[in-house]
């Protein structure tokens, strides 16, 4: 047998006992669901000193083989993230229960109910970066949705996980919640195997880049939750106020530069651009954000050339592109060719103008006035994210509890036949909306 069977056989056995695990978690209660969230909120409190043990070690060995800075940046777990996360897991706990809402209740004839009930999309396969905290928020999003999740890190992050799964599983294990609806990958043979096992898993979400993404979608059978690169734009119009437009900048391009919701290439109009340009420069220069720019901005600031490939570039560091730009068309044209549709902004004071940018630009989320690091599951109320959607089917932007469930009909009858509703004689159906308690 060699390395690849051998993974997807013992691949084939954890995927079951999460299934079925799965199955159990379906049908908990909303009290037991937000118990086990509880347990695991208190758990990762009480393992703080282990979690960041365990993150600081894969710090220094990633520190070491000498991993890109943003990759360094997601995957330091500092006691102020971890924090984070574990308010986010409670957050989740706060959430109303996606399971068993009515989403239709009708009446097809007398004493012939249709439902339409959500439910749990069955068993998620997350394949995320070198970022922990992602693994926390999954998880309580899945049980919180009452789906297993078989999760893969980052290798650079394989230390953090184990602690944090061990952590969990341990928690899970004091509740009605089968610890086996959790389950750690660490190998690329184990996620090879995975991308086969569409008899077991629901959905695969990879967040990552482009290219992995597509090399996710190219190889698999199982549908996908595309999570792909961040190429986020601003647009200053001309009619932007330029104290509100340089604030709300700099913060998008450095409040976290390796987010995938940062900016990295900022648009600015042909009418405000020799006042505007300087302004903005000197706020992200004082920041020690490097600056390219195309040849009509180098004529207003020093700094270095822009090329072709800056405009499809995600940096994910202190570095951002600017390009003047005639008119609002111009602008739009600029990001529907090279943005990733993940969020896109503008700053005006003409709400017409706002209005045409926000219905026009291909995005999952477009912003007026507002820095695009809004662009967030928690910062949405969502509790926490699975991961960011740039396709254009639902679900798109953040991707919470909703977004992980789905939905069956129930229709309850008293011996009645389709025969009674066909032919000449056939019986009309009543197709009335019935209240709650009908």
């Amino acid at each position: 047998m060699t390395v690849s069977e051998a993974a997807s056989s013992s691949l084939i056995d954890i995927a079951q006992q999460t299934r079925q695990a799965a199955q159990q978690l379906s049908v908990l209660s909303t009290v037991e669901r937000n118990q086990a969230i509880e347990a695991i909120a208190q758990a990762l409190e009480a393992a703080e000193s282990e979690i960041l043990a365990a993150n600081a070690a894969d710090c220094e060995a990633a520190e070491e083989e000498g991993i890109p800075k943003a990759l360094s940046a997601r995957l330091k777990l500092s006691e102020r993230k971890l924090k984070s996360a574990i308010a986010g897991v409670r957050d989740v706990g706060k959430l109303p229960d996606p399971m068993g809402v009515a989403q239709i209740h009708r009446e097809l004839d007398e004493g012939l109910v249709l439902k339409r009930i959500s439910c749990p999309l069955g068993v998620l396969g997350v394949i995320f970066e070198a970022r922990p905290d992602a693994l926390i928020q999954i998880t309580s999003l899945a049980i919180k949705s009452g789906n297993g999740v078989i999760l893969k890190g980052g290798k650079e992050a394989t230390r953090s996980c184990q602690t944090l799964v061990k952590v969990i599983e341990q928690a899970l294990a004091e509740t009605s919640v089968n610890p086996a609806a959790v389950q750690l990958l660490t190998t690329r043979e184990e996620t090879q195997a995975l991308l086969g096992l569409d008899e077991y898993v629901d959905l695969i979400v990879p967040r990552g880049s482009n290219s992995f993404v597509r090399f996710i979608q190219e190889n698999t059978q199982i549908p996908v939750l595309g999570h792909s690169e961040g190429i986020c734009h601003i647009y200053i119009d001309k009619a932007a106020e330029m104290e509100k437009a340089a604030e709300i900048v700099v913060d998008a391009k450095t409040q976290y530069p390796a987010a995938c919701n940062a900016i990295e290439t900022l648009l600015v109009h042909t009418e405000i651009a020799p006042e505007c340009l300087p302004k903005v420069a000197q706020a992200l220069q004082a920041q020690n954000v490097e600056l390219r720019g195309d040849e009509r901005t180098l004529e207003f600031l020093d700094i270095s050339a822009a090329t072709e490939a800056d405009w499809a570039t995600e940096y994910s560091d202190v570095i951002l592109s600017l390009k003047i730009v005639d008119s609002l068309e111009e602008a739009i044209a600029h990001i529907n060719t090279y943005g990733s549709r993940h969020t896109d902004a503008i700053v005006t004071q003409d709400s017409a103008t706002a209005s045409q940018f926000l219905a026009r630009v291909d995005a999952a989320g477009v912003f007026h006035n507002c820095s695009t690091r809004f662009s967030d599951g928690f910062r949405y109320g969502l509790g926490a994210e699975v991961g960011i959607s740039t396709q254009a089917m639902p679900p798109r932007g953040p991707v919470g509890l909703e977004g992980l469930v789905t939905y069956k009909y129930q229709v309850t009858g008293d011996g009645h036949i389709a025969a009674t509703y066909a032919g000449v004689n056939a019986k009309p159906f009543t197709h009335r909306e019935l209240g709650e308690g009908e």
